[in-house]
């Protein structure tokens, strides 16, 4: 059953299955285990997991320890395109869909979206001519 609220224990949820998936694709997988290593329970990946169920804690509930600014361990990851961020998105959205209900699943999106067009518009890569974001 899908989950309708968005708590700690979902997001936990939510963030290791996304990044389990990541792993395995064919896409994303060379770039985080280069950044990170191909076990989901290293300590780098520890670290980095932890991070992103504070981020997402305080995305969608605004209750987190979560500070600073998530763009900037990106940057050094070497070429990333916008299909790589097209496919990061996908492989977000099917886990999202998969675990909330739609209109939760709804709302990660959105923000994921928005995170991912503000990182493309910060590397330069983003050849999205929307108007209509609010950034």
């Amino acid at each position: 059953m899908p989950y309708d609220s968005v708590d700690r224990p979902s997001i936990e949820r939510m963030v290791r299955e996304f990044y389990t998936d990541v792993l395995q694709d064919d896409i994303l997988g060379p770039i985080f285990v280069k950044a990170l290593g191909n076990d989901l329970k290293n300590g780098k990946w520890y670290e980095h997991l932890n991070t992103l169920y504070n981020f997402w804690m305080q995305m969608m509930t605004g209750e987190s320890p979560y500070q600073g600014h998530p763009f900037p361990p990106h940057a050094f990851l070497g070429p990333l395109h916008r299909e790589t961020f097209e496919r990061w998105l996908e492989l977000f959205h099917a886990t999202v869909y998969r675990l909330f209900v739609p209109e939760i699943a709804d709302k990660f999106y959105r923000k994921a979206d928005i995170l991912a067009e503000q990182f493309m518009d910060n590397l330069g890569i983003n050849d999205d001519d929307d108007e209509d974001d609010d950034y």
